[in-house]
């Protein structure tokens, strides 16, 4: 496999490793009443021209449980605005509890030791934790938010809000005061649940100034909530509902009965270009949406694992837990995952066994750089397959996994967002792997490439579109009575169909590539450059960790910016080879006129870099105009563009 090109088939679909899959037994299942497919493709294809037979199929595949039955599958059709399931009635917290002696959670943190949970331990602890937001007077359509980590009570409190059509956001704990209030300020929220603090490898972090500012940033806020983590005298907020004190009298689970459409939780966008877009989804969505992707996509089925590390901030958090709704079980970490080292996880998959594990690409790399073997070094033959969320992955990751870690497992490089809380493009156990590629359209989701004139394209950069409605497309934004912001986000540019916001190439085959995000594109010369070829000829590069890359439209300069190992210099002689390597590797319009090294490269709580900031700050805007430091993971980070910005205009 040494030297694999994209495109190159790195696994194949064998009897063996999918004929127990959820998706054949789908397709059975279809068969049975009519349905018959051949492959992967013609499914698909039916998926999207017959959206009330396909979704229908679901609802009944996966059992889905209504107190009042749906009245058709599609009422309004028109996007946006499509209506799914009008007339039904039900709560998504409902379907999320197994066999009371299955394990559901398992959870590792740097701060205290390990817990486990089965499902009869959660019911009976959300069960609990319900009374208690009945006591603090939470009812339908308030909002509960957290300040939590990615713990089992953070899971408990969500369950237990959903279970009484409450609406639930969360914030992770290391994000500042003015990224917290600026997305939970929105809600208006009754109670906020919060930790005191943590610990993020060795280093103990102290949260108990910035949640009293928040809870007095926040007016309407009835009561908060303190959660024991941190340890210690100390861990306590003052008056605050202790967690103990909230589950302290049982009663009977019950679950308030709401439309398809209700919201669930709340989402928030980056928020580096402003206020955070507070994108609302809905428990009927959310549902179908997961079971279709958990289950025929991922493979979960009861008694599996899923291990994918996510902070509370991220769209994977609600990923992770909607695992249970599969009967199967959870993998929870919080800290730092790479602390003491880059085979931390590695070693949790020997010890916690799950069939599937979630990295970030960026985590993918940098074992790669570092040289780690983690299938000879640990027992990972639990695993049936893994996936890959939150960027490109390039050749070279897909090529380090399937020598390095199995040549088995099946690997599901998937793109999809916070908007509609799933995949877009991804794996499925009966389509091939190629080599630096999306698999494939996922079921369901009509998503092509178009050029500026809405006609779709095949083979060339377009916009990812959406042409037809999805149930868990976000169900509009939080404050946005008329819908106009919801219309200015997604149905911009090309009316009735949505606009995602990422430059595709979907090739002949099906398969897709993902070069960045469409509004920080780089147009040199008349031609449309995607960043994501950059940073993936970069990764190539032992001396550059990471990488930024952004256009200057005005005076077509093309600026680098490259965080380098530790002990190395940006001399001409580096910047000569990264020229001559992009040069060569891309094109000449690849080449950048400045290249600058800096100690950190700004990103975003959930890892994205912050390509349009940096731009916009040097054009001359102001930093509090274009991001807010609390939402990057250093907020130091920003500082030396700034002032390299500075020195240009001087």
């Amino acid at each position: 496999m040494s030297g694999a090109r994209q495109g190159d088939v790195l696994w194949r679909p064998t009897d063996e490793l999918t004929r127990d899959s959820e998706l054949v037994r789908y397709l059975r299942w279809l068969r049975e009443r009519g349905h018959a497919f051949d492959d992967y493709e013609s499914l698909r294809r039916w998926s999207i021209t017959d959206l009330d037979g396909f979704w229908a199929s679901l609802w009944d595949f996966f059992d889905l449980q209504a107190s009042v039955p749906y009245d058709r599958v599609l009422g309004r059709r028109e996007m946006p605005g499509a209506e799914w399931f009008p007339g039904a009635r039900l709560n998504f917290a409902e379907h999320m509890f197994g066999d009371d002696a299955a394990s559901a959670v398992v959870a590792h943190s740097q701060t205290r030791g390990p817990l486990e949970l089965t499902f009869g331990e959660l019911r009976s602890q959300v069960a609990a934790c319900r009374a208690g937001l009945q006591r603090l007077g939470v009812g339908r359509d308030d909002r509960v938010v957290a300040y939590l980590p990615n713990i089992p009570e953070t899971l408990v409190a969500f369950l237990a809000t959903a279970s009484l059509g409450a609406i639930w956001a969360t914030c992770a704990p290391e994000f500042g005061v003015r990224s917290v209030v600026d997305r939970l300020g929105q809600l208006e929220p009754k109670v906020l649940l919060a930790v005191t603090g943590y610990r993020f490898g060795d280093k103990a972090v102290d949260r108990r100034a910035q949640v009293a500012e928040v809870r007095a940033r926040l007016p309407g806020l009835r009561h908060v909530v303190h959660v024991p983590y941190r340890g210690g005298e100390d861990d306590t907020l003052p008056d605050a509902v202790s967690w103990d004190v909230l589950l302290s009298e049982s009663a009977p689970l019950a679950f308030e009965q709401v439309p398809f459409d209700h919201p669930l939780y709340v989402l928030f966008s980056s928020g580096t270009t402003g206020l955070p877009k507070a994108i609302v989804h809905g428990h009927g969505g959310i549902l179908i949406e997961h079971h279709k992707n958990h289950g025929l996509s991922w493979d979960l089925r009861p008694g599996d694992r899923l291990q994918w590390f996510s902070t509370t901030a991220w769209m994977m958090w609600n990923a992770l837990v909607s695992t249970l709704l599969r009967r199967a079980s959870i993998v929870m970490i919080d800290g730092n995952p790479t602390y003491p080292d880059l085979s931390l996880q590695w070693r949790m998959v020997e010890e916690t066994r799950p069939t599937m594990l979630g990295l970030g690409p960026a985590f993918i790399l940098a074992c790669r750089k570092q040289g780690l073997s983690p299938g000879t070094e640990f027992d990972l033959s639990s695993l049936r397959s893994i996936a890959t969320a939150g960027s490109p992955l390039p050749v070279e990751g897909f090529e380090w996994l399937y020598e390095q870690v199995s040549a088995d497992v099946l690997l599901s490089n998937g793109s999809g967002g916070t908007d509609i809380c799933t995949g877009i493009v991804q794996g499925y156990p009966l389509v091939p792997v190629y080599a630096g590629e999306l698999a494939t359209r996922c079921l369901g989701v009509d998503a092509a490439a178009f050029d500026a004139d809405g006609n779709e394209v095949v083979g060339s950069l377009g916009e990812l579109v959406i042409r037809q409605p999805m149930p868990s497309m976000a169900v509009g934004f939080w404050d946005d009575p008329d819908g106009s912001r919801y219309r200015s986000a997604y149905f911009d540019v090309y009316p009735g169909v949505w606009r995602h916001g990422d430059w595709i190439v979907f090739t002949e085959r099906g398969s897709a590539t993902i070069t960045g995000r469409s509004d920080a594109t780089l147009n040199r010369g008349g031609v449309r450059l995607g960043t994501g070829e950059f940073y993936d000829v970069l990764e190539e590069l032992d001396e550059v960790l990471d990488s930024l890359v952004v256009h200057l439209e005005g005076t077509d300069e093309l600026i680098l910016f490259v965080q380098l190992r530790d002990g190395l210099v940006l001399d001409d002689e580096l910047r000569a080879r990264i020229r001559d390597t992009l040069r060569g590797s891309l094109s000449p319009r690849h080449a950048p006129d400045t290249i600058v090294a800096l100690p950190a490269i700004p990103r975003t709580m959930t890892g994205k870099k912050l390509e349009l900031p940096v731009k916009r700050i040097l054009t001359g805007s102001a930093v509090a105009d274009v991001l807010s430091p609390d939402a990057l993971v250093d907020p130091a980070s920003i500082e030396p563009v700034v002032a390299f910005a500075a020195e240009r205009d001087a």
